[in-house]
């Protein structure tokens, strides 16, 4: 490509920020994403929420670099998938529009919650909803006129049926065996010791980590790996999928035929959670059609900046979870 013909061409960038770092993808509308990057370095959170100085830092140079690669001259538009956007977003709101627009030149911007983005992976334009669950669970719905959400309000106050709940309540069972009290799984301890040491340690060891979700959810496939033949175990499984059953069914719109599917690492623990989980989802919404998704969150962000450079849309803008400014003026 020419240099005159790079610089006329413009181009998008979606980004998809984790607890594991964030993703990066720049691509032109009509031929899709051209280059790729990522970072595994998680975008810091502070007294105002996610830190979007830290988010620039990341991003600015990544972003640049990846234009140069994918022959990009301009990015004119630019969409940012975010865990947490929904209550620690406000600062990003506040400065990224105008600061990726002093940057990179961009003049579209979407800042979405990983939750819509994910939305819009699995299903896209479409009325439905989406289960996402990994060490964290939440669902969304939409009837392509607002959004409705359930959970995920972190494994001290929710996050039901999710890695973390599932890998709790496992270990709950096993402290219970080795208490000698009711309720408890001699598998669930054995396998637990196996992964933690002695249980009378646990506690000490774990209640000190800033991480201790995802120490919890790290249990989950042990819970899973017990469930035949266990009781206790499958009993956890099935309490799992009735609650995001119930969370499912808080969210999908009740006209129609809505999509309903799942998105998220939880789910290949495989039979012992999905076999419970669709006999839940049958019972509960009947008129959902069940479908697979399409693609996960980067995917959604792709989607959405796709349509935005386009002026083609369909999602509906919210103040928390999705959030669409005015076109930012040359």
């Amino acid at each position: 490509m020419t240099g005159d013909a790079q610089a006329g061409t413009a181009g998008f960038l979606a980004v998809d920020s984790g607890g594991s770092g964030l993703r990066a993808v720049v691509g032109v509308p009509g031929r899709g994403p051209l280059a790729r990057g990522e970072s595994g370095e998680p975008v810091r959170t502070g007294p105002r929420g996610i830190d979007p100085g830290h988010l620039l830092e990341q991003v600015v140079p990544m972003a640049r670099a990846l234009a140069t690669e994918a022959g990009v001259g301009r990015l004119e538009t630019a969409v940012l998938g975010a865990a947490g956007l929904a209550t620690l977003g406000d600062a990003l709101r506040a400065v990224l529009p105008g600061a990726l627009a002093r940057h990179l030149g961009v003049r579209r911007v979407a800042l979405a919650a990983d939750a819509v983005t994910a939305y819009a992976g699995a299903l896209g334009p479409r009325p439905g909803a989406v289960v996402a669950a990994g060490t964290g669970l939440i669902a969304i719905g939409t009837d392509l006129m607002g959004w409705r959400r359930a959970d995920g309000w972190g494994h001290l106050l929710g996050d039901c049926g999710s890695g973390a709940w599932i890998g709790r309540a496992g270990l709950e069972a096993a402290l219970r065996a080795h208490d000698g009290r009711d309720g408890g799984s001699a598998r669930l301890l054995a396998r637990a010791e196996e992964a933690f040491g002695p249980m009378a340690e646990l506690p000490g060891r774990l209640y000190p980590r800033s991480d201790r979700a995802a120490v919890l959810a790290s249990f989950a496939p042990g819970v899973a790996a017990c469930a035949d033949g266990d009781p206790v175990a499958a009993g956890v499984l099935r309490a799992a999928a009735r609650h995001m059953a119930e969370s499912a069914a808080a969210v999908c719109p009740p006209g129609g035929e809505p999509l309903l599917a799942l998105t998220g690492g939880l789910f290949k623990l495989g039979d012992p959670l999905l076999v419970p989980l669709e006999r839940e989802l049958s019972e509960r919404l009947p008129h959902a059609r069940r479908v697979r998704a399409e693609g996960d969150p980067l995917h959604g962000c792709v989607r959405i900046a796709t349509d935005l450079a386009r002026d083609v849309l369909a999602l509906p803008g919210d103040e928390k979870l999705l959030y669409v400014p005015p076109p930012e003026r040359d």
